[in-house]
């Protein structure tokens, strides 16, 4: 069958199971948050505002430590998978000097990957994995 007369698939499932897992993580956070202030004693009406707090807090907390589970993993993969193996391509460094100046090659780019690192271990890189969680 030529490609010009072929079915195309039709992209309304998938857009329907992102609308699904959307709106059920939503009613995930909700019920969260419900849950929280449901175990809260019944409170006045000045004590509102540290009920919601509680519950942001608690919303704040679940997303934070799934959110830890989740990239924790990835900042310790090795980010090149062929390091200190013959087949390397980071391994191939170049170098130049011009006159009596400091050489300059591409070894210090490329070694920290070339010698196995992860994420976290990277130069820049490492700096700003910190921020996340994990």
């Amino acid at each position: 069958m030529p490609s010009h007369a072929r079915p195309k698939p039709s992209r309304i499932p998938r857009t329907l199971l992102r609308a699904g897992l959307v709106i059920s993580a939503a009613g995930a956070a909700i019920a969260a948050g419900g849950a929280a202030t449901a175990s809260a004693a019944p409170a006045s009406g000045t004590e509102r505002s540290t009920d919601t707090g509680a519950a942001a807090s608690a919303l704040t907390g679940a997303v934070l430590h799934s959110a830890a589970g989740g990239v924790g993993p990835v900042k310790d993969l090795k980010v090149d998978p062929l390091a200190n193996t013959a087949v390397d391509p980071l391994a191939n460094t170049v170098g130049a000097q011009v006159a009596d100046f400091k050489p300059v090659g591409t070894t210090m780019l490329t070694g920290p990957l070339s010698s196995g690192s992860t994420l976290r271990n990277l130069p820049l890189a490492g700096a700003l994995t910190r921020v996340l969680p994990g």
